[in-house]
């Protein structure tokens, strides 16, 4: 599993935005921002979605 740190250094390294990565996956950019700086615990919901989509977490992602 990756840290926060660790995925920020992945968005520096393709030169993407958090933002921008939020936008494209449907997520606001301050929900992502508080899983990437382990803010949320991501037992549920769209901080859960978003730490399995960026590695943070091991999990699925049940569609409703």
């Amino acid at each position: 599993m990756k840290s926060g740190s660790e995925v920020r250094e992945e968005f520096r390294r393709k030169g993407q935005t958090i933002a921008g990565w939020a936008k494209k996956n449907g997520f606001r950019p301050q929900t992502v921002r508080r899983v990437i700086d382990e803010e949320s615990r991501c037992y549920y919901g769209k901080a859960h979605q978003i730490a399995v989509l960026l590695g943070m977490k091991d999990g699925e992602i049940l569609s409703d």
